[in-house]
């Protein structure tokens, strides 16, 4: 067996255990209205999320993102915010405000408590170096999200 071919054995191993991974997948699958990606894998769908350290390299440290990276982004935390409500049973809503030069926020709310807080920098070099640092990250801000909304579900709550 090749090295290429355990590699991806191994990541389709990955994807089935990560919860986040799937709702990443599904929400990549519910954008394409036209059927355009149902011939590809889930790994060909989250390619443009994974870099290798050689790549991020050759990106430039300042410049605009462009409108699929923009894109990207917005799906990810999307998908974050699904990941919640699912935990939860609280609607969150995502809310993303970014400069055309690639810094910005983006908080996800659920009522009127904020369940994610963060600062974006430099997303035109948005992506992780592996599927696993994808599902670590995206498992992370949903356990996050999940935690403040145990701790104050009234906020959270409010208005439902």
């Amino acid at each position: 067996m090749t090295e290429s071919a355990t590699v991806a054995e191994g990541a389709a191993v990955t994807l089935q255990q990560q919860p986040f991974v799937k709702e990443l997948i599904k929400q990549w699958r519910a954008q394409d209205a036209h059927g355009t990606w149902e011939g590809k894998s889930d790994l060909d769908l989250l390619a443009p999320y994974l870099f290798t350290r050689e790549q991020r390299r050759e990106i430039p440290l300042i410049g605009d993102p462009d409108p699929e990276t923009l894109w990207r982004l917005e799906l990810f935390y999307n998908a974050v915010g699904l990941s919640i409500e699912r935990a939860t049973g609280v609607m969150v809503t995502p809310m993303i405000k970014m400069h055309h030069e690639g810094f910005g926020r983006i908080v996800l709310l659920a009522g009127r408590l904020v369940v994610v807080n963060k600062q974006l920098r430099d997303v035109h070099r948005y992506g992780f170096l592996g599927l696993d640092k994808l599902a670590e990250e995206g498992e992370r801000l949903v356990a996050a999200g999940v935690e403040m909304i145990a701790k104050f579900p009234d906020v959270a709550r409010y208005g439902q």
